[in-house]
């Protein structure tokens, strides 16, 4: 999120002219093939990773499967982080004055239809995850429609009120002469990643008058208690962990995304990732030939470390990098692109988590700050 700070974002894509709202969310991270020279320049608008943001296991798993691949390192990279953070679940993550904030990422790959290779990176993103917690894989699901169905994939047990009739239930009736009953018995793993690889109709959704997936989307990354004032809905999620890896086009973007989505802040949950095609693999790669092992070893450790993990701090190096940072994080921007970048302190904070979580560390050190 910090490395949106001072790009200059293009005046045209694809020949056509763009809308401030997707001018601004279109000054988005690209990793391409530059992103392992380590310059962190801008190169047609967009920002090159630096090689510091492949650091750790992250790295190592982008760099096994990048000769094997068409796919962009930065989706890749983006992805398995969110794709981590969600397996993590709310142990791991950082205080801030009375807010626990935990390190569940939303995450846009932008980029052509096909060429982009969005879905062919969020594939192998999610493989190692699945391999070293395969309880995760069945909490992948698709299919954003709504607030209340979202609500439904992590929702708490339901109960309802009806009169005693046994002995049993008269003895622990309450002064009405009724009993609360378990009618669903809710959903015990409370992780979830949300996939959507057609982000636009997710989008189009949301603007139907009366949708409340996007409220409940912004209270999940928060961390909040699920729930909506439909009557007709009695669900609702506590310690619910929500993830989203989603992908569109740039034209979809600019058709979609609204600026009331901009300023309400749907838009600034989301870490949104320039993705190009990064080489041609005509055979395919050969990524059935790679020893997944130590890598799979390294990720089954992180995660068993995550689940003894609570709140991580800074060590004393890396607080000190966070104070000369926060000014520049924390300032802002005006107009629609200061309105998507304003959680730019929360998003590298739960980044920064997410890489010490790899390094099976109790603290977040400076590197992990990248």
């Amino acid at each position: 999120s910090a490395t949106f700070s001072g790009v200059n974002p293009p005046d045209k894509i694809k020949g056509g002219p763009m809308t401030a709202s997707a001018r601004d969310v279109l000054t988005a991270i690209d990793g391409r093939k530059a992103s392992a020279d380590g310059s962190g320049n801008v190169d047609g608008g967009t920002f090159i990773l630096d090689a510091a943001a492949y650091q750790g296991l992250a790295g190592e798993l982008v760099r096994t499967i990048d000769p094997h691949t068409e796919a962009d390192p930065a989706a890749i990279l983006a992805q398995f982080l969110a794709a981590v953070g969600n397996a993590c679940g709310r142990g791991p993550g950082f205080q801030v004055e009375a807010d626990r904030h935990h390190i569940n990422l939303y995450v846009v790959i932008v980029g052509d239809t096909s060429k982009a290779r969005k879905g062919t990176s969020f594939g192998q993103a999610r493989r190692l995850v699945e391999m070293a917690d395969p309880e995760w894989k069945g909490r992948v699901h698709s299919g954003l429609s709504s607030g209340e169905g979202l609500i439904w994939q992590v929702r708490d047990s339901i109960t309802a009120r009806k009169p005693a009739k046994t002995k049993e239930e008269r003895e622990r009736a309450d002064s009405d002469g009724c009993i609360e009953e378990i009618t669903d018995g809710g959903v015990m793993d409370k992780r979830l990643l949300a996939y959507e690889s057609e982000l636009a109709s997710v989008l189009g959704r949301m603007a139907r008058e009366g949708n409340s997936l996007s409220s409940v989307i912004r209270q999940a990354w928060d961390g909040a208690t699920l729930n909506t004032l439909v009557k007709t809905n009695p669900a609702k999620a506590t310690d619910a962990h929500i993830s989203i890896c989603a992908h569109i086009t740039e034209e979809e973007l600019r058709r979609e995304l609204t600026k009331t989505e901009m300023a309400n802040g749907f838009a600034n949950r989301f870490l949104w990732i320039c993705a190009r095609r990064s080489k041609k693999q005509p055979l395919g790669g050969a990524l059935h030939t790679v020893n997944w092992t130590p890598l799979l070893k390294k990720l089954t450790a992180a995660l068993e470390h995550a689940r003894r993990t609570g709140v991580l701090d800074f060590d004393t190096d890396a607080r000190t990098l966070w104070i000369e940072l926060y000014d520049q994080l924390s300032e802002g921007a005006p107009g629609l692109f200061g309105a998507v970048t304003s959680r730019a302190e929360a998003q590298v904070r739960r980044i920064a988590v997410i890489y010490a979580v790899l390094d099976c560390s109790g603290v977040v050190r400076r590197e992990h700050q990248i």
